[in-house]
Formats: C-alpha cells, sequence, structure tokens
C-alpha cells in the first residue's frame, strides 16, 4: 500500500512541473514561458527536463530527456503520454500513436492517454477518434480538451450545431478552453459574419495565440476556400512565426493555387528550421521537378504536361479539355475568372503530394484546388485502373461548382454533381454499381441528405466513401430527371446565397429534406431492387459459370453467365460475367455473340485494357469498322500508352475518310518511339496528304527516308 502510496504521489510530482509556464504561456507572455522551460531543462529530473524542451520545441533533446523518464518509471502513463506529445507535435503520428497505447496499456483509467490517441486519430479522419475522445470524458468529465476535440471533428463533419454545443461544453469547465472559442471563430468565418467576438475573446488572453487562425485556415481548407485558408495561415504565421505546422500547410496550399514560388519559400523554412514531416518534404521534392512539365496556353487553360509524355497526351487531352469546358460554360450559364489549369502527374506518388491533407482521398484520381486541377496520368497507374477523361469531367464540374458558389457547397453536392456529369458526358462513363454498394444498399447504409457529407469525411464503415460518391451521383441523376438541369443549377444559386441543404431542397425542389429522402430511396429501390434481391444468385451464377467454363461446358457456362448479367448487368468489373460469357461464346466459335457481348461489357464502363483490345480485334474480323473505331477511341480514354492499338485506329480512320483522325492516331505512334521509324512517318505523311497538309506531310516523308533511303513507298508520295 506505501509503495502505491508512492508511485501515486511520483506520478501527481511528474505532471507539475511545466503547468506555470504553460500558463504564462497561455497568456501571451511568450518570453516569460520560454524562460520558464529553459529552467526546466536544466532540472535533474529527465521528465521536468522533457517538459522544457518540448515547450522550447527542441523535439530531439525531448525525445532523449523523455526516454531517460521512461527507464525511470517504466509503467508510468504521464511519462509515456507526455513523450507521445512530442512525436505528435513533430508531425509523427504513428509512433505517438504507439506510445498512446502504451499509456493506456500502463493505466486504463488515464483519460489524457486516451485524448492524446484521439488526437492523433482525428488528424487522419479516424472515426475511432470519436469513441476515444467521449471515453476520455467518460473518465474526465471535466476535461475540457476532450469537448475541445469533438467539436473540431464536429465541425469536420460539417455538424455545426454539435461543434458549438461540445465548444460550449469545454467552456463550462474552462473558461480559457482557447481551442473551442477558435472552433466557435470558425464557425462565425465559415457562415461570413463579419465581426468575430471569438477571436477577439481569444487574443484577450493569450495575444499570440496563432493556433486560432490556424484552426480556420483548416476548415476553410477542407471546405475547399484555399484563398481564404491561406489568409488566416498568414494571420496565424502574424502571430506566431514559429508555428511549423502552419507554416508547412501554407506553404502546401499556396502551392496547391499554382504559387509555386512562394510555396517553395514557405516549405524551405520549415525545412531549414527542422520541420521535416512528410508533405513538407515531398512538397518540396515535388517542386524541384517542376522544370520537367511544359505547358500548353489557350484562352481558357492550361494544360502542363511531363516533357516524356507530352508528345503523346496533349493532342488528346487539350481537345478534351476545350470541349469539357465549353460544355460546362453553356449548362451553367457561365465563364470562369480565369484560366482553368490542369496538371497531370506520370507518377501517383507525386499526384498524391497534390491531395495530403484532404478527407477521403482512398483511390483518388483527381483533385481540385479552385481553378487549379491535378490528376494522375494514365501511365501513373496500371493499364485499365481508370478513364482519364471521366476524370478530366468530374474534376472540371468542381470548378465550375466551387466558382459559382464561391466555394460555399458541402461537399456531397459538389461530389454527387460530378460524378453525375461523368455520365452525361458519355454514357460509358455512368455511375455504376458494385458489388460493394449493393451490399450496402442491402443492408440499408445510405445516409439521409442532411447527414452525406460524413460518409465523404469520416467514413464509419469500409467502402462508404464509395457508396456516398455513388449516392451523391444518384441524388444529381433523380433531381435532373424528375426537375431537371435548372433544378441543379437552381441549388447551385442557393448555396451561393449561403443556403443550407435544407433550404436550397426546399427552395428548388419543394420538398422538405425528409420528403426528398423517402421518395429518392423510393426511387432508387425501383432501379437496384432487382440487382439487390440476387446479389447471392448472380455470385453464384458467376461462378458456376467459371466452373463450367474450365470444364468445357460451354452451353451450360453460357446459360449461367447470362443469368448472372441478368441479375446484374451494371457490373463490368474484373469478377463479372460479360467476359465469361464472350469467352464461352469464342469456345463455341460465335465470334458474332462473343462481340456482343463484349461490346456490351464496354458500354456497361468496362475498361479491361486486354479484353478491349480482344474486342477490337474480334470487331475488326467481322468487319464491324465502326464499332472497331468506338472501342479503339474508348481505349485512348482509358490507356493511350500502346502503339498497336493507335496504328490499329489510325489505319481504320484512314480508310473511313478520316485522315485527320488518322494523323493524330499516327502522331501517337511515332511519340511511343516504334522500331519501324520510317514507316510510322511515312503513315503519317499519307494521312496529312489526304487531310490537305501538303507541307507538313513532306517534313514527314523527308523524315521517314533519313530513316530508310532506299524506302521506295516513300519516295514515290
Amino acid at each position: 500500500m506505501r509503495c502505491a502510496v508512492l508511485f501515486l504521489l511520483a506520478v501527481v510530482a511528474m505532471a507539475e512541473p511545466a503547468d506555470q509556464c504553460r500558463v504564462e504561456q497561455r497568456h501571451g507572455k511568450l518570453s516569460a514561458a520560454r524562460g520558464c522551460y529553459a529552467t526546466l531543462t536544466r532540472s535533474s529530473d529527465p521528465f521536468a527536463q522533457g517538459e522544457g524542451f518540448l515547450g522550447l520545441r527542441q523535439y530531439e533533446e525531448a525525445n532523449q530527456a523523455f526516454r531517460e523518464a521512461d527507464k525511470k518509471h517504466p509503467n508510468s502513463a504521464v511519462v509515456k503520454t507526455a513523450w507521445g506529445r512530442v512525436y505528435a507535435e513533430h508531425a509523427q503520428p504513428g509512433d505517438a500513436a504507439k506510445l498512446f497505447e502504451e499509456a493506456i496499456e500502463s493505466d486504463r483509467n488515464y483519460a489524457p492517454a486516451y485524448l492524446g490517441l484521439a488526437r492523433v486519430l482525428a488528424e487522419g479522419f479516424d472515426k475511432n477518434a470519436l469513441d476515444l475522445a467521449h471515453h476520455a470524458l467518460q473518465l474526465d468529465p471535466k476535461l475540457a480538451e476532450a469537448h475541445e476535440l469533438l467539436a473540431y471533428m464536429a465541425l469536420e463533419d460539417s455538424d455545426g450545431q454539435l461543434a458549438a454545443e461540445e465548444a460550449h461544453k469545454a467552456l463550462e469547465n474552462s473558461t480559457e478552453a482557447l481551442d473551442g472559442m477558435a472552433v466557435l471563430a470558425s464557425i462565425d468565418w465559415l457562415n461570413g459574419k463579419s465581426g468575430n467576438a471569438w477571436i477577439e475573446r481569444i487574443l484577450q488572453i493569450d495575444p499570440a495565440y496563432g493556433e486560432a487562425y490556424a484552426t480556420g485556415a483548416h476548415f476553410f481548407v477542407i471546405n475547399r476556400r484555399y484563398e481564404e485558408g491561406i489568409r488566416l495561415y498568414r494571420k496565424a504565421l502574424d502571430l506566431d512565426g514559429e508555428l511549423w505546422g502552419a507554416r508547412s500547410q501554407l506553404g502546401i496550399n499556396l502551392m496547391r493555387i499554382g504559387q509555386e514560388q512562394a510555396a517553395k519559400a514557405e516549405l524551405e523554412r520549415c525545412f531549414d528550421a527542422h520541420f521535416r514531416d512528410a508533405q513538407t518534404v515531398n512538397a518540396l521534392r515535388l517542386l524541384d521537378t517542376l522544370d520537367q512539365y511544359q505547358t500548353f496556353s489557350a484562352d481558357n487553360a492550361e494544360l502542363v504536361l511531363n516533357k516524356k509524355e507530352a508528345g503523346l497526351l496533349q493532342p488528346y487531352i487539350q481537345p478534351e479539355l476545350q470541349r469539357a469546358i465549353a460544355t460546362y460554360e453553356r449548362k451553367y450559364k457561365m465563364k470562369l475568372p480565369g484560366a482553368v489549369r490542369l496538371e497531370v502527374f506520370p507518377n501517383h506518388d507525386d499526384f498524391v503530394v497534390r491531395t495530403l491533407g484532404l478527407p477521403g482521398q482512398g483511390g483518388l484520381l483527381g483533385v481540385t484546388f479552385g481553378n487549379v486541377v491535378a490528376m494522375d496520368s494514365p501511365s501513373a497507374r496500371p493499364p485499365g485502373e481508370f478513364n482519364w477523361a471521366s476524370t478530366m469531367w468530374h474534376e472540371l464540374s468542381h470548378v465550375y461548382v466551387l466558382s459559382a458558389t464561391s466555394h460555399l457547397v458541402p461537399r456531397w453536392f459538389t461530389e454527387g454533381v460530378a460524378v453525375h456529369e461523368e455520365g452525361a458526358a458519355s454514357p460509358e462513363w455512368g455511375n455504376r454499381l458494385t458489388p460493394e454498394i449493393v451490399v450496402a444498399l442491402k443492408g440499408k447504409k445510405l445516409l439521409p441528405v442532411l447527414q452525406l457529407d460524413r460518409g465523404f469525411v469520416r467514413p464509419e464503415y469500409e467502402n462508404q466513401v464509395l457508396v456516398s460518391y455513388y449516392q451523391a451521383g444518384k441524388i444529381c441523376d433523380y433531381i435532373t430527371q424528375k426537375w431537371g438541369d435548372d433544378a441543379i443549377l437552381g441549388m447551385i444559386h442557393s448555396y451561393a446565397g449561403r443556403k443550407t441543404t435544407a433550404q436550397a431542397i426546399e427552395e428548388n425542389l419543394h420538398l422538405s429534406p425528409e420528403a426528398f429522402d423517402q421518395e429518392f430511396n423510393a426511387w432508387l429501390r425501383e432501379k437496384t431492387a432487382p440487382t439487390v434481391e440476387h446479389l447471392d444468385q448472380w455470385r453464384t451464377g458467376v461462378r458456376t459459370a467459371q466452373q463450367d467454363l474450365k470444364a468445357g461446358k460451354k452451353e451450360e457456362a453460357i446459360r449461367e453467365g447470362r443469368q448472372a448479367l441478368d441479375n446484374f448487368p451494371d457490373y463490368s468489373g474484373s469478377q463479372g460475367a460479360y467476359q465469361l460469357v464472350a469467352q464461352a461464346y469464342l469456345d463455341s466459335g460465335d465470334k458474332l455473340r462473343a462481340a456482343e457481348e463484349l461490346e456490351r461489357y464496354r458500354d456497361f464502363g468496362g475498361t479491361s485494357v486486354e479484353t478491349l483490345k480482344k474486342l477490337a480485334r474480334l470487331e475488326g474480323e467481322l468487319k464491324k469498322e465502326k464499332q472497331a473505331v468506338h472501342t479503339l477511341e474508348e481505349l485512348n480514354y482509358i490507356y493511350p500508352e500502346e502503339a498497336d492499338n493507335h496504328q490499329r485506329l489510325g489505319d481504320l480512320l484512314f480508310g473511313s475518310g478520316s485522315p485527320e483522325g488518322a494523323a493524330r492516331e499516327y502522331r501517337a505512334v511515332i511519340a511511343l518511339q516504334p522500331e519501324n521509324v520510317a514507316e510510322s512517318h511515312f503513315n503519317l505523311a499519307r494521312a496529312l496528304k489526304a487531310a490537305h497538309k501538303t507541307e507538313e506531310a513532306k517534313d514527314q516523308v523527308l523524315v521517314a527516308l533519313e530513316a530508310a533511303p532506299d524506302f521506295k513507298h516513300a519516295q514515290q508520295l
């Protein structure tokens, strides 16, 4: 018993050394606080030393001191929690989480350890952070910091009412709950209030509390209001120039809106100060590669491509970019205030650097920052993994909706409109059911429209982000089907007027949100019921068809596969039945029906490069030239990296009297550095001559003859 009491006294003593320093710091007396922390670093107690070095942001020294404290008190939750804060502040969340977990193992009733782990998980938008914060409050109902974290997370979920409630609970427990007040200030900023009493109150307590402005900047950024976020990050740094996390975010967001030189200056300051988290370092690496890119400018757009693939991609992406801009100008009845900048990255890791810090990034292909769009190149991902044109149309929709609303739009709506616009641009790019979505529909896991943002920001089950994209897109499909495109435009105008989702629905659809949910769910059930009801039969049918095909039972495989397709025609993924049925027809010698099945696969959004190549070959053999052109053009949207596909499409277009299209394809062959250089340039020369571009044709003939002086066809041309 005596030993337990002595240990408890030691823990209490450990918890106190920096309290006075924190009081000085909290009231803006930074010089006094630094002196206080410096005194602690000279203590004989390694725990006190660690608190001192941490207060001075000398993280390496703090880490070593807490390591010694942990050796002295190996089972102390207090030491492990304080040590975890070192890694949390130094942007090493994995190490921080490990120490907080060890602290919890040491003392299951130590609330600050749960709070520390909750904070780390909250940075990654992990739903478990909510449970941990609530558990910390169960252990210590007066823990104001836990209410502050819950307020912060609620506002990330776009629940301003709950955020305000939690912030006020924090203030009930501590009149100096600065982070709670920062959330309340952020609510006012997001709602466009001109004055802000909360920031004034914060600065009265701590005139140097730049973290309050950094909090507001964070909420502007996750709501895609980058310019306003940058402004508040600058204000944060005006108050405290050593907020390195805020400075890093300032640099990253400057980079996102295309201000690369200013971004690099801020990020280099972080690096020189030894703040070298993954975002900072990766962003600097990306900025160092910009000389490898080439910019193609038009009146209303800039296309940025890596020089090594610009020759291949520019003839495809630039016209598609212009087509999308023209379409959206008509549809949204507006012109953008400046040029769109589309950046295409052949290295997926470089693209990821542009997107770090945003929620719901699973499988992300493109991202929009105001008028700047970044996306993967087809070469950045395995063949067939995505459709670059569909992604571009999706992201450009964001550009227009965000611009039209001054970024005052909930995430679900802008994502839903973008998904809807993909299908409007091409039926092959439509919003498709997948088995994961069907499971969610079967489990009635769709969210009410007023809560749909949560599905993007803090998913509660696997694949919820995917399900939320599908639901949001179908909502916009439903709106346009029942009320027309003008209803979508009306909702955009409502959001621009700072209306809530409930108000936007009531103003434009003349329904309450609850009535809208009811009608939409009934509409969606009618469309999806056959697939939802027969999901198990579909799975069994596909499996049986696979077994039959493997056993050589072609007729049975066709019958089972066709039944599976009737149950789930929308699915064109790798585990579907289209390829199975087509192969069974091929094995039976029926090329025509095999081609018809694969054409349905293509039209339902199938993206397997090998499957589409097989289809194009079949269509060629069957003299279905128009369908073969369609298939090969769809391949250009999915994976334009194979010369043979361009060669075949060029030949088909040339033979059908489309020499300009053929020239585009032959140029693509040349950009992919073919083995037969002379023949490739000769083919391009033929197409250019047929397109009445004689001088260009002559140039290509000369290149062909330089490569093969005895090439008779080139000599004749």
